[in-house]
C-alpha cells in the first residue's frame, strides 16, 4: 500500500519522507511476518502475495533511484533482470509441468537482505545529506553496491541452474 506514496516522494526527491515510509514499510512487513508465524495466520495467498509485494517495492525503489541518478542504471538493471528471469522461469516451469513449488534459496535470502540494506543505506544517506555527521562514507555505499550486484547475479544463476536441473530430471521421468 505504500508503493504509490513512496513513488511520489521519490519522484519529488523528498528523500526524508521516502526514507521514513520505507522504514514503515519494512517494519510493517516484519511485523506482519512475525504475527503470521506467531499466531499461525499464514495462508497460501499471503505466502504468494507477500514476496511479490516486497519485490515490487524493491524493484520500484531501484528503478526510481536509478532514474533520479542516485544509483547506477546498471545496478537497477541487474536487479530487475534477475527478477524477470526468475519470473519467466517460474511461469515456463509451471506451463510445462503444470505445477511448481517455489521456495527461496539461501543465496536469495542473502540477496534480499543485501538489497534491503543497500536501499536503506542509500535512502538514509539521501535523507540526512544536510549534516556531514550523518553521511555514510562512499566506500561503504560502493561496497554495498558491489555486494548487491554480486549476490543478485549469484542468486539469479543459482535459480537458473537449479530449475534447469529440476526440469531436466522431471522431463526424464515423464518419458
Amino acid at each position: 500500500m505504500l508503493i504509490i506514496p513512496i513513488a511520489v516522494l521519490l519522484h519529488q526527491k523528498a528523500w526524508m519522507g521516502a526514507f521514513w515510509l520505507i522504514v514503515i514499510a519494512g517494519f510493517s512487513d516484519a511485523l506482519d511476518g512475525f504475527l503470521a508465524r506467531a499466531f499461525n495466520w499464514q495462508s497460501r495467498l499471503g505466502a504468494i502475495l507477500d514476496p511479490i509485494a516486497d519485490k515490487a517495492l524493491l524493484i520500484f525503489i531501484f528503478l526510481s533511484l536509478a532514474h533520479k541518478g542516485m544509483i547506477p542504471v546498471w545496478l537497477a538493471a541487474i536487479v530487475v533482470f534477475r527478477d524477470i528471469i526468475i519470473l519467466a522461469g517460474a511461469i515456463s516451469y509451471r506451463w510445462v509441468f503444470k505445477e511448481i513449488e517455489i521456495s527461496p534459496l539461501f543465496i536469495s535470502k542473502i540477496n534480499t537482505a543485501v538489497q534491503i540494506l543497500f536501499v536503506f543505506t542509500i535512502m538514509y544517506h539521501l535523507a540526512f545529506t544536510g549534516s556531514s555527521y550523518w553521511q555514510i562514507p562512499g566506500f561503504v555505499v560502493n561496497s554495498l553496491q558491489k555486494l548487491v550486484a554480486l549476490t543478485t547475479i549469484m542468486s539469479g544463476v543459482a535459480y537458473v541452474v537449479i530449475w534447469s536441473r529440476n526440469a531436466k530430471n522431471r522431463a526424464k521421468h515423464l518419458h
